[in-house]
């Protein structure tokens, strides 16, 4: 008898772990090769393992929910086959890789957040010139209260300097007058007043909602749900983007009517020769490739102080799950494939990622993103970057409009397909004139679109 050790695999860049979401087998189960054992989930995305021969579940070593690294041991696979074992010393070589990258990069993080906070504590005094003490800043840090609103507290100390008990009296009349709720870690009296204790009601405490994707109480007024595991992370990812990169948005229109008109020539012939249909994502990944090849600077991202220009162009789409949460696949080399190439790799990562099927490898390694407002009839957007990219395109409804069109006997009224096109950029490293311009050349391509190329 072969018994084979059934790990979890490396489950991309970063990713030490990954939590059993459900057993598809049970114990004394016998399997195929290749059929899906077990589901699980990474801060990154859900997937399946497969059974690595034909044989039978002898053995389950971890529970749902519970949180293997990777290169455990997960089950055993018994067959009749020859006595071998599965090589561990490549996934554990793996494994030590990255975590001296996860290391690497704490320490880095470590580094900046000590420089950030040198800076703001050395902030002893408000913009208008009141001197803080340290006891003061760190109460204001605590607290989230501006150097503005360290400005208008009236201070009752020497010289009019601000004391903590005029920074609690703030507290009081500002904070808990208007929402009902003490201010968080106040201390009163020896006592500490802590969130969630009602003004009318002190002795009622209010539980804050935990998050995992189901009402957790209901009233009159109000139905509390818990966010769902992938819902916390893309609510963490946005944060993290607004407050690591200065967005800014612009917005142009341009005239599709030619590509309009080519993909309803093409598309029936197309769907009959290949069994896919050709829908516009392809066609808007095509020009924002070629833009990006233009403007190179474009395709970059931001590490401390050095920008990290990529070679590759990796261009990631946004794609809407069947349960309202969403996904971001990547097609890899965007610029090196035709549209025939791009109409495959859309399709298959659209239905792969509503199947939850997607590999981790195939949501990373983005260096820009496009969305598709225009899927929901949407005119337009300002999308959020995904980090650690430096900019993301967002893609309206295309609608028939009247429009100037030029003529050789002069303007003209006409119907055209109009779309309005937007591009949200960090302006560290992007400033106004480099993401017009590449807005202007995404916009050119698809105005300027080939109607006589085949596919």
């Amino acid at each position: 008898m072969a018994k084979l050790d059934i790990m979890l695999p490396a489950m991309g860049e970063g990713v030490l772990e990954a939590t059993i979401t459900k057993w598809l087998v049970n114990e004394g189960d016998p399997v195929e090769e290749d059929q899906p054992i077990v589901e699980v989930a990474t801060d990154k995305v859900d997937s399946e393992i497969p059974s690595p021969d034909d044989g039978v579940i002898t053995k389950i070593f971890f529970k749902e929910g519970d949180v293997p690294q990777v290169g455990d041991v997960l089950a055993w696979l018994e067959n009749d086959k020859t006595e071998e074992k599965l090589d561990r010393p490549e996934v554990m070589v793996e494994v030590e890789k990255v975590k001296e990258e996860i290391l690497e990069e704490k320490e880095q993080e470590q580094k900046r957040d000590e420089t950030v906070e040198v800076a703001r504590d050395s902030a002893s005094s408000t913009p208008a010139g009141k001197f803080l003490s340290p006891l003061i800043r760190k109460i204001a840090k605590t607290e989230k209260i501006s150097p503005e609103e360290l400005d208008r507290i009236e201070g009752t100390g020497l010289e009019g300097r601000i004391t903590k008990d005029d920074v609690l009296k703030w507290l009081k009349e500002t904070r808990e007058d208007k929402s009902g709720v003490a201010p968080l870690s106040v201390k009163k009296e020896g006592t500490t007043v802590s969130a969630g204790i009602s003004k009318e009601n002190p002795d009622q405490k209010t539980e804050p909602a935990k998050m995992s994707g189901h009402v957790v109480s209901e009233t009159d007024d109000v139905e509390i749900i818990e966010m769902d595991r992938v819902r916390r992370i893309i609510a963490g990812h946005m944060v993290h983007s607004k407050q690591t990169s200065p967005h800014v948005t612009s917005f142009i229109e341009a005239d599709v009517t030619g590509m309009v008109q080519w993909r309803d020539k093409v598309k029936d012939d197309f769907l009959q020769r290949t069994g896919q249909k050709i829908t516009y994502t392809p066609l808007f990944i095509h020009a924002a490739a070629m833009a990006l090849r233009d403007f190179p600077m474009v395709n970059v991202s931001v590490d401390g102080t050095r920008i990290l220009r990529k070679k590759h162009i990796n261009i990631g789409m946004a794609t809407a799950l069947p349960n309202g949460n969403l996904i971001v696949p990547v097609i890899k080399d965007a610029d090196e494939k035709n549209l025939s190439g791009l109409t495959k790799a859309v399709n298959d990562l659209a239905v792969r990622a509503r199947q939850n099927k997607l590999q981790p490898a195939e949501i990373q390694g983005g260096t820009f993103t496009i969305t598709n407002f225009g899927t929901f009839r949407n005119l337009t957007g300002t999308p959020i970057i995904n980090q650690p990219e430096a900019a993301i395109l967002g893609v309206g409804a295309i609608l028939k409009k009247p429009a100037v069109v030029e003529t050789l006997h002069g303007d003209a009224i006409a119907i055209r397909h109009i779309i309005v096109l937007s591009i949200t950029y960090d302006h560290r490293v992007i400033d106004g004139a480099l993401g017009g311009r590449f807005l202007e050349r995404v916009a050119s391509y698809l105005e300027n679109f080939d109607v006589n190329q085949s596919v």
